[in-house]
């Protein structure tokens, strides 16, 4: 049909394949499939940070990414690292107080996921309930380099305390509480989690007393990233009543941050993963009070406050992870065809129409040749020649097949045939009678 042939289907197909593979090529490079390993910046061995990666890394499994928990020294050392393009880490864990924003461009937090609680204990025989009274004093504030050292530090200024006004020791948690013990320090500070069993035997331990900070409200306004947190009576022992009355302490949070240019599915299924992890309650916290959906320092990245309002995305929520990124190419490569086929249909019958007047313009092309040696003076000969002519675009009309509903054109173009047809006929006659006289005569 209007000299179409299968040779001519297959190059269709073969241009349509073409589009298909460069469009998905294009999609690969637009829409990157995720990756399937992510290195996560932790703590030392043993710490809360190294358990918390631990947690991330059973997760993640089940969706088949896998997790290089990394051990360091610290937040301090995983913002360093995750600050460098270099170091290959993607996530890591951040105590509050280390850094913000505005200090560390490019870097956007997932949400807060616990609390980190600056326990601050002495000996049972101190009487301290206010910061101003460790000023020459012996406090422990952290092993250097660390951010409960630099957190700590920031506290005791608030309150005029600093390495002029009071001995500022570097010691690390096991550190600080056998100097405690030997009485070396007078105070130590030190940042794990409340079920960590140092926490719990200090607590439980007749010889230390946690010290209660009568003014934290003070210190959470003086510092965002500062809450105030209260340990009622009988939390650690209800039996025993112990801690024997409601004590008030300092802390902050622990965030998740990621660079801003990770795949925007590793946040969705790092903030799920987190939701699992530390959605559940806690001594400090309610259950669903954790992961935040805001950071108090960081900007939060825009899929996890998607993640957060909305829940899982479609795909993800019916979808293994690993086949979700090809799903979302095929959708915008079917949605890239629709947006072009979709209007070509509005304009196809336009097109195919006038792709048939096209081809019967030729045949007109012939007949106006034919029409034109008609107004000369021509031989019998040249007059057969063009009665040859017309038979053949004759013919020529009904190989090209010309569509039934456009029955208009084919018609229309027989017509005007006939009308040579006619005038050759007319032509012929004319020419006959002029020999047949010119035969009388001689």
């Amino acid at each position: 049909m209007l000299g179409f042939n299968r040779w001519h289907l297959f190059e269709v197909l073969a241009v349509i394949l073409c589009i298909a593979g460069i469009s998905w090529l294009a999609l690969g490079y637009f829409i990157p499939a995720p990756p399937s390993r992510i290195a996560i910046a932790g703590s030392f061995k043993g710490s809360h940070y190294n358990f918390v990666t631990a947690q991330y890394k059973e997760i993640l499994a089940r969706s088949h990414v896998m997790v290089d928990p990394r051990l360091t020294e610290g937040a301090v050392d995983n913002l360093r690292l995750l600050k460098d393009p270099a170091s290959g880490i993607q996530v890591a864990l951040m105590q509050g107080g280390v850094s913000d924003g505005k200090q560390s461009p490019g870097l956007k937090s997932l949400g807060r996921i616990n609390y980190q609680i600056f326990w601050v204990f002495c000996r049972a025989t101190d009487t301290f309930d206010d910061l101003r009274q460790l000023k020459g004093k012996r406090i422990a504030v952290g092993p250097a380099g660390s951010a409960t050292k630099m957190v700590a530090e920031k506290i005791l200024a608030a309150a005029g305390i600093t390495s002029e006004t009071a001995t500022l020791l570097p010691l690390g948690a096991e550190s600080a509480v056998e100097a405690l013990n030997d009485s070396k320090v007078d105070v130590i500070f030190i940042a794990f989690a409340p079920e960590a069993p140092i926490i719990l035997s200090l607590l439980k331990n007749p010889n230390f007393r946690l010290i209660n900070f009568e003014a934290a409200e003070a210190l959470t306004r003086i510092f965002p990233f500062l809450v105030r947190l209260v340990m009622p009576q009988g939390l650690i022992d209800y039996e025993r009543k112990f801690p024997p009355a409601d004590v008030t302490v300092i802390a902050t949070t622990n965030a998740v941050l990621v660079r801003d240019d990770i795949h925007p599915a590793i946040i969705d299924l790092l903030t799920q993963t987190m939701l699992e992890a530390h959605g559940g309650p806690g001594l400090f916290h309610k259950a669903g009070d954790f992961p935040t959906q805001t950071d108090p320092e960081y900007p939060v990245a825009q899929s996890a406050r998607d993640f957060y309002k909305n829940g899982p995305s479609f795909l993800h929520r019916y979808l293994p992870f690993w086949i979700t990124n090809y799903a979302q190419r095929a959708i915008a490569v079917l949605a890239t065809v629709i947006a072009i086929i979709v209007p070509l249909f509005s304009y196809a019958p336009k097109l195919y129409r006038g792709l048939v007047e096209n081809r019967l313009r030729s045949m007109y092309r012939r007949l106006r040749a034919i029409e034109a040696t008609l107004q000369r003076n021509i031989s019998i000969s040249e007059l057969s020649a063009l009665e040859a002519d017309l038979e053949s675009v004759d013919r020529a009309i009904h190989i090209l097949g010309v569509p039934m509903r456009h029955s208009d054109l084919f018609f229309s173009l027989k017509a005007h045939i006939d009308l040579v047809r006619t005038r050759l006929g007319s032509r012929r006659a004319e020419l006959q009678g002029q020999i047949a006289k010119a035969a009388k005569a001689a």
